[in-house]
């Protein structure tokens, strides 16, 4: 039977992430996006134990109006980071409208450009103050590929990688989040649905699947196998061509 030591876990990781910052940053800033979600609630309380709470740096990124941006701010007062808000909508309608203007968009085309923004943004503070980004996906989403390349599915450094969404809100409980940002349905905030409609299955089915091997029904388990299969890529450095010169 599984068992999750959230202490363990939490101080497991907070040590690590303080040697990360010594050997790659050493009195550097962490940034991170704050979408009011789970997953950055839980990742900046882990850094600000980690690393103080003065070396936190959350970036709020609204695409025009954002209905949860207020689950955003009470995560910054919860934890009393430094933020920032920065509306990304004019940028990324900017980058829509001038690529639709020479071709054709896809759905999924027009649901990645927000994240691939909001990634050029962070970069862009954390340049500009010293930091080290933050990436905050969970292994959850990482193993059915549920993020977007070159959006949120970067960073310099990754808290959560290794945690399913259940452990995450384990450690988010443990830390002592307000249960509004730990229970919050999952969405990516972006088309409306939850990031369980639009996976097909839940995260409950998936996250025992993955931790204990407890297999969801038939189509469901061939879903996650196929979705695991084809975004592994998202995880690996593009590939290169191994040209050795003769000697």
């Amino acid at each position: 039977m599984y068992h999750f030591d959230v202490d363990r876990a939490i101080e497991d990781c907070c040590r690590w992430v303080q040697d990360w910052f010594a050997a790659n940053g050493d009195g550097c800033q962490a940034v991170l996006g704050i979408s009011g979600g789970k997953d950055s609630s839980v990742c900046a309380a882990l850094l600000c134990r980690a690393l103080g709470v003065h070396r936190v740096i959350g970036v709020l990124m609204p695409r025009g109006e954002q209905p949860d941006i207020d689950d955003a701010k009470l995560l910054c007062r919860h934890l009393g980071i430094t933020n920032v808000t920065i509306n990304i909508g004019a940028a990324a309608d900017a980058v829509e409208q001038s690529v639709a203007a020479v071709t054709p968009l896809s759905n999924q085309t027009v649901v990645n450009i927000p994240p691939r923004v909001r990634m050029t943004t962070l970069y862009a503070v954390s340049q500009s103050v010293n930091g080290r980004v933050a990436n905050t996906c969970n292994l959850s989403e990482d193993w059915v590929g549920y993020s977007t390349r070159w959006g949120d599915s970067v960073g310099d450094f990754a808290p959560l990688a290794k945690f399913t969404v259940t452990e995450v809100k384990a450690i988010g409980r443990a830390l002592g989040l307000p249960a509004q940002l730990v229970d919050k349905v999952p969405s990516d905030g972006l088309c409306g649905r939850t990031d369980e409609d639009n996976l097909g299955f839940t995260y409950a089915e998936l996250d025992a699947y993955i931790r204990e091997g407890i297999e969801p029904p038939e189509e469901k388990k061939n879903l996650i196998d196929r979705k695991h299969k084809q975004n592994l890529f998202k995880l690996e450095m593009m590939p290169a061509f191994p040209f050795e010169p003769e000697v």
